[in-house]
């Protein structure tokens, strides 16, 4: 048999025949790739939904995509559980790490980087000479430097940090108390259990029109509540009502599925 028709039977088969045979040989490259195909829709799902979060939505796929084959070559499919039910933390995961070590609110000259660090260390020393917090011009004398280089790094320093899991996400009212935290991982409340792309789809022929079209905006347009309801004319309220009964008929038919 040649690799090319090979290939074509690795395509033709379910995923849990792929991931026994990419557990018997890790070096199968062939069917690693047809692994990372089937499930790249994983990824783009959960990528799409931190767009207008800060980042490029290219960067957060790419993290997104890495993660994934990553959870591809550890997935033990002896174990029973589903592989995007293994997956999806991992992904979501990463993408929380790539938040907390890449991500900065603004981007600062390598002069002001270091003059800040200077001006933390000389703080630290002024503070234990005065016994109060310094000025800026104390700090400018200190570090023979001018009250204004000073006052530049201290202000700059505010917006070059690491941008904090804990900060409160802006969007729109009803989800005012959410915390980017909150928002880097809501794709796993949500589609944690679903295996294939075609579920959602069969899922959704189930539905009315009003429920399509809130699960549509929710879910793959990235739209907040209220938008969807000035669309549809309704109150945010009811949309987060309708979610809400959207996302819990989904879970039952999904755990249907696997009981049988």
């Amino acid at each position: 048999m040649n690799q090319m028709a090979t290939e074509k039977n690795y395509e033709e088969m379910e995923v849990k025949q792929l991931f026994k045979i990419f557990s018997e040989d890790k070096s199968n490259t062939a069917v690693r790739n047809i692994l990372i195909e089937k499930h790249l829709y994983l990824a783009k799902i959960l990528a799409r939904k931190y767009i207008n979060k800060g980042v490029d939505y290219e960067d957060i796929y790419q993290v997104a995509s890495l993660a994934l084959i990553y959870a591809i070559d550890r997935y033990d499919v002896s174990k029973g559980f589903e592989f995007s039910s293994f997956a999806t933390p991992t992904i979501v995961g990463e993408i929380k790490k790539y938040f907390r070590d890449k991500v900065w609110t603004m981007r600062v000259p390598r002069r002001i980087q270091e003059l800040s660090k200077k001006i933390s260390n000389a703080k630290l020393h002024l503070e234990q000479e005065f016994k109060k917090s310094p000025t800026p011009s104390e700090i400018a004398n200190y570090l023979d430097v001018t009250e204004e280089d000073v006052l530049e790094a201290m202000e700059a320093s505010y917006g070059y940090q690491p941008i904090s899991l804990d900060t409160p996400s802006n969007d729109d009212s009803e989800d005012k108390d959410m915390t980017l935290g909150d928002r880097v991982g809501m794709e796993e409340r949500n589609f944690s259990d679903i295996e294939q792309k075609d579920f959602l789809n069969r899922f959704m022929v189930n539905l009315n029109d009003l429920e399509v079209s809130i699960i549509e905006g929710r879910f793959f347009d990235n739209k907040t509540q209220s938008v969807i309801a000035d669309e549809l004319g309704i109150s945010q309220m009811t949309v987060s009502r309708l979610e809400k009964k959207i996302v819990e008929k989904l879970r039952k038919e999904y755990l249907k599925g696997v009981e049988i």
